[in-house]
């Protein structure tokens, strides 16, 4: 399956509520900090909602524990 690396890049201080909370929910904590997530659905709309906030990639492979 592929995975996403997902990086904020942009703050999300003055942006609205639901946009805070979809980035701690991807489990991003602060700027220019990387996560990986299974390419799903639910992320892909969850990246959707932010995408002018973030950076994403895909990576090839399935890194399971590599986060």
């Amino acid at each position: 399956m592929k995975r996403l690396r997902i990086t904020q890049v942009r703050s999300a201080i003055r942006r609205r509520q639901n946009q805070k909370d979809t980035i701690r929910g991807l489990g991003i904590r602060r700027l220019h900090h990387t996560v990986e997530h299974d390419d799903t659905p639910a992320i892909r709309g969850m990246i959707e909602t932010v995408r002018h906030l973030i950076v994403v990639e895909e990576v090839e492979g399935s890194n399971a524990g590599a986060e």
